[in-house]
């Protein structure tokens, strides 16, 4: 029977599963069905308290904001590498590390994989190794520190092999997604590769062609690698802090006049992996106290409110939402309405871009760091492959194909050619 290898893309905000038969097969690669009929699961758990299940992904978003008492999370791979990997957080009654929480849900995407094993195996269609994996992994998953980076990488395969996969290699994400590109070329190309992900935004130069795709060893091949940790998540943020958390008490002064208030708590408010971290009778206590203290108390009364009804991931989502629409519109709305308050705030994607205008400046820094490490010059690439849900943004589609006006703009999928080159590169080193 015939072997099929498995890619997997734990990412920021959405994660995928890529099957791969082997090198040489007429089949291509494809992505597993996650969640239904999707190829795509957010890359988010919630804890319920009211009925003590675990659910993931749409269902775990449904859930929270739906209203439900429980544990939301989500955006875990941005806390790999970081101090918060050494701590515990309380869901219910256990305290679980990080590193349990990740592979919680690794665990669930494995349950995913062993049903269509078992169905490919009954219907004769072939073997899924579930023993074996490629992980995809971001260029940088910690900026200028090489120790964290690597422990970045090592909490991962823990939790991988927590969840029972035993042999387990890892590739760049942009490389994935160049191998994905690359099985639908007809001659050799020099490409850019642009994957500007939920977490981290990586780059790589990189040559293709349907001779070097047979290799199993592509290091050659690949001319460099940069990566920043920017990514979608950070553009909610800034856009959350420029433009939604004035609403709510950011640039605010006591009432004397003689002080600002707290710009922490707002900071949090706006950072996905911090959000819940606020949810605690101390900080309730705190923002009380500033309420009778600030010039314009009604705002720092809706900050109370997100803390009283676990609010922050809503107004995280409607922060998302309108950033989505900014690519489409000059103008958006982030509305939150919910009993006890209801909150548009009316942004605008000039007022977007003025806001993120120093994450686009770090993606276009990261970019002429790749074509000088490579010792290319931008006339030399002929195609800028394009991955990732924050290629999707006006501004920072344009610093990743402004220098490059000869080449060839290939818009990958968004969210799985990472997930299928993985699946690709599976292939070839377990086959």
């Amino acid at each position: 029977m015939s072997q099929i290898y498995v890619g997997l893309d734990f990412g920021t905000t959405n994660s995928t599963v890529g099957l791969a038969p082997a090198i040489g097969s007429n089949a291509g690669p494809e992505l597993l069905a996650v969640e239904g009929d999707a190829p795509t699961l957010p890359s988010a758990l919630f804890f319920s308290f009211e009925d003590g299940k675990t659910y993931f992904g749409r269902a775990a978003v449904f859930e929270y904001v739906d209203g439900a008492e429980g544990r939301f999370m989500r955006a875990l791979k941005s806390v790999l590498g970081t101090s918060l990997m050494e701590e515990t957080t309380r869901v219910g009654r256990e305290r679980l590390s990080f590193v349990e929480l990740i592979g919680r849900f690794l665990a669930h995407l494995r349950s995913k994989l062993e049903l269509e094993a078992r169905r490919r195996e009954a219907g004769g269609e072939g073997r899924v190794r579930l023993d074996q994996v490629v992980l995809g992994r971001p260029v940088r998953f910690v900026d200028e520190d090489d120790a964290a980076d690597r422990a970045a990488q090592d909490q991962l395969e823990a939790a991988a092999r927590g969840v029972g996969f035993s042999e387990i290699a890892f590739q760049f994400e942009p490389v994935a997604a160049a191998l994905y590109y690359e099985s639908q070329i007809a001659r050799e190309e020099l490409a850019l590769v642009v994957d500007i992900g939920g977490g981290t935004s990586d780059f790589s130069v990189v040559r293709l062609s349907p001779q070097r795709a047979r290799a199993r060893d592509r290091l050659a091949d690949i001319l460099s690698f940069t990566g920043v940790h920017v990514g979608g998540t950070d553009f909610d943020r800034q856009l959350s802090i420029a433009e939604v958390m004035p609403h709510f008490g950011l640039g605010s002064s006591t009432a004397d006049g003689k002080r600002r208030l707290p710009v922490w708590y707002f900071n949090d408010m706006a950072t996905w992996h911090r959000i819940n971290t606020l949810y605690t009778p101390a900080i309730a206590r705190d923002i009380k106290a500033l309420e009778r203290e600030a010039a314009e108390p009604q705002k720092l009364a809706r900050f109370a409110h997100l803390l009283e009804h676990r609010s922050g991931h809503r107004l995280a989502g409607a922060v998302e939402t309108a950033k989505i629409a900014l690519s489409e519109n000059e103008e958006a709305v982030v509305t939150l309405r919910e009993p006890g308050m209801v909150l548009e705030a009316k942004t605008a994607r000039a007022a977007f871009e003025a806001a993120t205008s120093d994450l686009v400046a770090r993606i276009g820094g990261a970019i002429d760091e790749a074509l000088a490490k490579a010792g290319v010059s931008a006339d030399a690439v002929e195609t800028v492959i394009l991955t990732g849900g924050g290629a999707q943004v006006p501004a920072v589609r344009s610093v990743a194909v402004s220098r490059f006006p000869a080449a060839k703009i290939a818009q990958s999928d968004a969210f799985g050619s990472v997930g299928l080159g993985l699946g690709i590169d599976a292939a070839r080193k377990f086959g």
